[in-house]
């Protein structure tokens, strides 16, 4: 069940936040993402964030601020099991334009988007840790079916 996370599960979401970012994130020194733990604790409760509940247990999350995704974070033990996906689908239920950052290296992530019709808008390079990284944007078809005269 998908449902909007509650203030007393921050720490929870956290620990899925640091342990997944250095599990997936192997090229990128584990003290970077030690160092910014203080500071996404203090931003997350700005963002939407939805968790997948299972049985009580969070197996994953979503960030989102205005439109921007901060990442889809899933519980090791739960990942390739769809949830991240699910979590995307609602997601683009509520929004009808989505942007996120991926890095390059990160192809599990960057192929998921592109699957998932996200398109890829800019690439740069993020100075604090000298990566690749790729701006990438999906929106809602906006396409009017005209009736048949």
């Amino acid at each position: 069940m998908i449902r909007k996370a509650r203030e007393d599960e921050l720490e929870e979401i956290l620990d899925i936040w640091l342990v997944t970012n250095i599990k997936t994130h192997d090229f990128i020194e584990e003290s970077y993402w030690q160092s910014n733990l203080d500071y996404v604790r203090k931003e997350l409760p700005k963002a939407d964030l939805f968790v997948f509940d299972r049985e009580g247990e969070i197996a994953g999350f979503i960030g989102i601020v205005e439109g921007f995704i901060g990442g889809i974070f899933i519980a090791e033990k739960w990942q390739s099991k769809g949830i991240g996906k699910q979590l995307l689908d609602y997601s683009k239920e509520k929004y009808d334009s989505l942007t996120l950052e991926v890095y390059a290296k990160n192809l599990k992530a960057y192929l998921f988007y592109l699957n998932n019709g996200f398109e890829v808008i800019e690439k740069s390079t993020y100075d604090p840790v000298s990566e690749e990284e790729y701006t990438m944007k999906w929106e809602k078809d906006k396409t009017i079916i005209k009736a048949e005269d």
